[in-house]
C-alpha cells in the first residue's frame, strides 16, 4: 500500500481530507479543487465545503522537504568535524534541490505571491523584510556549498552547512507559526483557492505531475547513501 508521501499531490489532498472526516482533524478548508481534477471522486457523504489542503498547507509541506535536507546537512557538519567518510556529492545533491525546488520554486511562489499581500495589507512587514533578506542569503550560501562541496571537505564547507540549518529552521518556524495564518487571514477564501491552483500550475510546469514527490523521493535517496534514511533510528533511548 502506499504512503501519503509517494501519492500524487491531489490524492495527498483527497487522503488528508479523508482523515478530516474520520478522525475529527479541523483543517483550514477551502472549496475542493485538487482531487476532483485529478479525476478522484468525492467520498459519500461529503459537501463542497470539506476541508483540503490549502496554499499554506502546501507551503508547511515544502517545509518538510527543506527540513529533511537540513538533516541530510546536519550529518554532513557531523561527518565532516568527525573525519568520517563523507561523499560529498550527496551534499551537492542537496543542493540542488534546495536551488531548483526551494529557492527557484518555493521561495519565488512567496516572494510573487505571498509577500506582497501581506505588504499591502500592512501586516507583518517587519517579519517579511528579514524572510526576504533570508532569502537572500540563503541563495548566497547555497552558492557556496556547491562550490565548496566539489573542493572537498573541509571546515569552511562544515560552518557554511551549518549557517545555512541555523538561519532556514526559524525562518521556516516563524512562516509556519506567523506568517502563513495572517496571510490566510487577509486572504477571501474564493482567493485561497484559486491561489491553490496557481501554486499547482507552477508546480507542475517546473517539475511536471508529480513534482512533490519527485523531489521527495530524491531526498530519500540522499538520506538513504548517508545511512540516515531510517525514521526509527531518530528515536531517543
Amino acid at each position: 500500500m502506499k504512503s501519503p508521501e509517494s501519492e500524487p499531490r491531489g490524492e495527498r489532498r483527497t487522503f488528508l481530507r479523508m482523515a478530516a472526516a474520520t478522525g475529527g482533524l479541523a483543517l483550514v478548508g477551502c472549496a475542493t479543487t485538487g482531487a476532483a481534477r485529478a479525476g478522484h471522486p468525492t467520498p459519500a457523504g461529503q459537501g463542497d465545503g470539506e476541508a483540503e489542503v490549502t496554499p499554506g498547507e502546501d507551503l508547511m509541506q515544502e517545509h518538510g522537504a527543506l527540513e529533511r535536507i537540513l538533516l541530510i546537512y546536519d550529518e554532513g557538519v557531523r561527518r565532516i568535524e568527525a573525519g568520517q567518510a563523507l561523499d560529498l556529492t550527496v551534499l551537492a545533491g542537496a543542493a540542488g534541490i534546495v536551488r531548483r525546488f526551494v529557492e527557484d520554486y518555493h521561495e519565488r511562489l512567496e516572494e510573487q505571491l505571498v509577500f506582497p499581500r501581506l505588504q499591502a495589507a500592512h501586516r507583518e512587514t517587519a517579519l517579511v523584510a528579514t524572510l526576504l533578506q533570508q532569502h537572500q542569503r540563503g541563495r548566497q550560501l547555497t552558492d557556496e556549498i556547491a562550490r565548496r562541496s566539489g573542493a572537498g571537505a573541509s571546515a569552511e564547507l562544515a560552518q557554511t552547512l551549518r549557517s545555512f540549518v541555523r538561519m532556514y529552521r526559524p525562518h521556516a518556524a516563524r512562516e509556519d507559526t506567523v506568517l502563513f495564518p495572517a496571510f490566510r487571514d487577509i486572504v477571501g477564501r474564493s482567493a485561497y483557492r484559486e491561489l491553490g491552483e496557481q501554486f499547482e500550475d507552477k508546480e507542475h510546469e517546473l517539475f511536471g505531475e508529480h513534482g512533490f514527490e519527485n523531489n521527495v523521493a530524491e531526498i530519500a535517496r540522499l538520506e538513504a547513501a548517508l545511512d540516515i534514511g531510517d525514521l526509527a533510528r531518530f528515536t531517543a533511548p
